[in-house]
């Protein structure tokens, strides 16, 4: 029997999926693209909310004695939405590969959509005591389990009505739609600084949570008019409950692998998003509506970096994409992070954070498409998700989190810049591990030029 690691490698089978897959207009595949992807980011702003007002949600249901205690409590509750996520790629996923992508998509979504809510209409700590931060926990947990398939619904999505040669590029807008969404936050949390700057510890940080809910019907209206992909419906078998997960526990090791690969891409991700508002006001002193504009420039320079390095993806391979970005972030995290705490200031942050936008750009836009076509056809959904989600719970989730203790242990400003190194370490080990043998390589290589 053959290596799990060298079964999702099989080029034929790329072939008779590709073929069954008509290729539409070019107006039709952007529309098919947006109603996607609206969803997607939907999910990603609300989810990212609570990171970028975590110290006013710390001081409205998790107030302490001292100001890192209450910080620590509410960052650990973000941390803690994600735990749920392996849970959501594997109910969720598995529903997914089971009754169809177009049906998972519209799931994940009221499911995240309770989330939100839950969170927005929660009386504070003073109003209602210790049920206040539990209906907080309550409301992350369940945002975890719907974006716990949510990435690998989308993804799945686009790759499976990509045109052949495109699929990088296609894939690169499940990500795009995420940078919008950080933007769009970002531009948000502008608008309410410049509004409110003395209410928002208070109750202004509740509008964005509000912003949120009243566009879930728009986009639930969007999705519904989504049609099932072309390759789903092609498929003659599509497995129960029991077969996934038995498939799952064939393919650990794959999935484990791919679990590092995502690593440096979670890892980055929430160090220039979500920590970011957090690391620019505590640690270096710079003024709230600094570290915004900071972020809303973050979320630009990723939305050009992603499609791009998609396509190029898609000419040159994945490999040589994955191992330059994940060698250069393991070379460049400490001395960049360390240049910028020894003088803080907005254009030393700004380039910074530009700097490793680039690195996460060049990463992912290469990265989601590889683990679209890693995983076997059957569990494709559900492997991405399973992956994805084990990497964000356990790494990139508790990223805010573990920057905040680094700093406060080490005394070292530049501190969180050695866990991102040490994601961008995992992902360069499981690139080499992927790529491990010349055939393989070649056999995976042929797989992404036919996608």
């Amino acid at each position: 029997m053959s290596s799990p690691l060298l079964q999702p490698f099989a080029p034929a089978r790329v072939r008779n999926i590709m073929s069954t897959i008509p290729i539409p207009s070019h107006e039709s595949k952007a529309r098919t693209i947006f109603r996607v992807v609206v969803g997607n980011f939907l999910e990603m702003y609300d989810f990212i909310l609570y990171g970028y007002y975590a110290s006013a949600i710390a001081h409205t249901f998790f107030p302490a004695q001292d100001e890192y205690t209450s910080l620590i409590l509410s960052l650990s509750v973000f941390g803690a939405g994600f735990l749920m996520r392996p849970l959501g790629a594997i109910v969720l996923g598995a529903y997914t590969d089971r009754y169809g992508r177009r049906k998972g998509l519209i799931l994940t979504l009221i499911l995240m959509a309770l989330g939100v809510l839950t969170i927005t209409v929660t009386p504070s700590y003073a109003a209602i005591g210790l049920a206040a931060p539990f209906i907080i926990l309550i409301g992350r947990l369940l945002q975890g389990f719907s974006a716990g398939a949510e990435l690998g619904n989308v993804s799945v999505y686009l790759s499976e009505i990509a045109t052949p040669g495109d699929k990088g590029f296609y894939c690169a807008w499940q990500s795009g739609s995420q940078q919008v969404a950080v933007m769009f936050t970002a531009l948000v949390g502008v608008v309410m600084y410049q509004l409110f700057p003395l209410d928002i510890e208070t109750w202004a940080w509740r509008i964005p949570f509000v912003i949120g809910c009243l566009i879930v019907p728009f986009v639930f209206l969007i999705r519904r008019s989504l049609r099932e992909t072309a390759a789903f419906q092609a498929e003659k078998h599509h497995p129960s409950i029991g077969e996934i997960l038995k498939s799952i526990a064939q393919n650990w090791s794959l999935i484990l692998t791919c679990m590092l690969l995502v690593m440096m891409t979670t890892v980055t991700f929430y160090t220039i998003t979500a920590y970011t508002p957090t690391f620019g006001k505590q640690v270096l002193q710079l003024s709230s509506l600094d570290s915004l504009i900071v972020t809303l420039c973050v979320g630009a320079s990723n939305l050009f970096w992603l499609p791009v390095m998609g396509a190029l993806s898609d000419r040159v391979g994945r490999r040589p994409i994955l191992l330059t970005f994940s060698a250069l972030a393991v070379l460049t995290a400490y001395p960049a992070m360390s240049w910028l705490v020894a003088a803080p200031s907005f254009a030393r942050m700004l380039s910074v954070l530009l700097w490793f936008s680039f690195l996460f750009g060049g990463y992912n836009g290469a990265m989601v498409v590889a683990l679209t076509e890693i995983m076997p056809t059957k569990i494709r959904t559900t492997g991405f998700s399973l992956a994805y989600s084990l990497a964000t719970a356990f790494f990139g989730g508790f990223t805010p989190a573990i920057a905040t203790w680094l700093v406060h242990v080490s005394g070292n400003k530049a501190a969180p810049s050695i866990w991102m190194s040490c994601a961008a370490a995992c992902g360069l080990l499981a690139t080499c591990i992927l790529f491990s043998r010349s055939r393989q390589a070649a056999r995976y290589s042929e797989v992404s030029s036919m996608a």
